[in-house]
């Protein structure tokens, strides 16, 4: 029986995993589930999956979750401190599915128990891939890549030899605005940036998708992944999002890897590699679907890809500063103290003011100066955006 935990339970992917774990439930033992506030869906799953522990991130909401398990075994915390300690807990496999740069601290803690870390959490690598990696090697850890756009390279790559690979490409819907005209970004509202064409996902991972955001993370997290250099990386606007990456020979070759737009493919190749299971999800109709179309993204609708290639040619701490950065500007943007279009020129600003502050972006790569940039990085984010007026 696999021991599993699942950290960000009652988000997208959590409750996508958890689908999987319960159409199997004698094959899994659950350690240990996590949600940000929604009480009421972390403790159903909880009693449903008889989880030894039950985290909820928000202390004040540690009464609500006790009642609502009361008459259980499933024991009860809240808080950092008890999210990573739940983290600390033996597991064969962990799912590290925490937005932001708060799944950083329970993904190292997880690779510190030798466990598998099936990674849905990008901003993990973005921030301190070399720290990840090398604690994973130290631990004899694995990490597999839950992204579906990581898992179609790491499904397209098996076999091969590294030296052969000449680029690879990853693929992006161009979210809520991509036929919108650019002048109107300037007013996108949240609840606008907010609906994805194609994938049922959270508000902020949405609102990434539209600004492309998440896709800029994403292209740095191929980088520290699987080590391609920066101008190894493309990415194609696709609006079917039926493939998922394409990986480029050196012969001239392309190996595509295609699928429905369903979370629970790369979930379950994590949770089964490696072997592969059969699993829910639709199986493609090409005759049906008919055609899939291609185009360059534009640089003035996307100039978060730009940043992308910037941080990546600066690299040391630039990453967490980026991901910080973003994170900040986003929490503006949600409350409706910055426009959409702002976003991309703030975290510009704070890359271009850190990178001149002596000793921040070259720091050696340990978690305190990881988290010190990152703390650095919000604050200059509410500077530069309280100085806008």
């Amino acid at each position: 029986m696999k021991r599993v935990s699942i950290f960000g339970a009652t988000g997208s992917i959590g409750q996508n995993t958890i689908d999987l774990i319960k159409r199997a439930p004698s094959e899994y033992q659950v350690v240990a589930l996590t949600g940000g506030g929604n009480v009421r869906q972390l403790a159903a799953d909880a009693r449903a999956l008889n989880a030894e522990v039950a985290v909820i991130a928000d202390p004040a909401r540690l009464p609500d979750l006790r009642a609502a398990l009361e008459g259980t075994t499933v024991e009860c915390a809240a808080g950092a401190t008890a999210l990573q300690e739940a983290a600390s807990r033996p597991a064969d496999w962990v799912m590290s599915a925490i937005i932001g740069a708060a799944g950083l601290r329970p993904g190292l803690a997880a690779l510190a128990q030798g466990a598998t870390l099936a990674l849905a959490n990008k901003e993990t690598l973005v921030a301190a891939g070399p720290l990840v990696m090398s604690e994973a090697a130290r631990h004899e850890a694995t990490i597999l890549p839950v992204d579906s756009e990581h898992s179609a390279i790491f499904q397209a790559l098996a076999g091969e030899a590294p030296a052969s690979v000449e680029r690879v490409i990853l693929t992006a819907s161009g979210g809520a605005f991509r036929d919108w005209p650019l002048a109107k970004l300037e007013t996108a509202t949240p609840e606008e940036a907010a609906t994805h064409p194609n994938w049922d996902m959270g508000q902020r991972i949405t609102i990434d998708s539209a600004s492309m955001f998440n896709k800029a993370l994403e292209v740095i997290e191929a980088r520290e992944f699987f080590g391609f250099e920066p101008e190894q990386i493309e990415v194609l606007i696709h609006p079917e999002s039926m493939v998922h990456a394409l990986v480029g020979h050196v012969d001239g070759g392309l190996m595509a890897h295609l699928g429905a737009p369903d979370m629970r493919h790369a979930i379950g190749y994590a949770l089964h590699w490696p072997a592969r299971a059969p699993l829910p999800v639709a199986r493609l109709d090409l005759a049906a679907l008919g055609k899939l179309t291609f185009s360059d993204p534009d640089p003035a609708r996307y100039p978060a890809l730009d940043l992308a290639q910037r941080v990546m040619r600066r690299g040391g701490l630039s990453g967490a500063i980026f991901n910080a950065a973003k994170e900040r500007a986003l929490d503006h943007f949600i409350a409706r103290r910055i426009g959409f279009t702002d976003m991309a020129r703030i975290v510009s600003a704070v890359l271009d003011r850190t990178d001149a502050t002596a000793g921040v972006v070259d720091a050696e790569f340990t978690l305190d100066n990881v988290l010190n940039a990152d703390h650095l990085a919000r604050i200059r984010t509410d500077e530069i955006i309280a100085s806008r007026g």
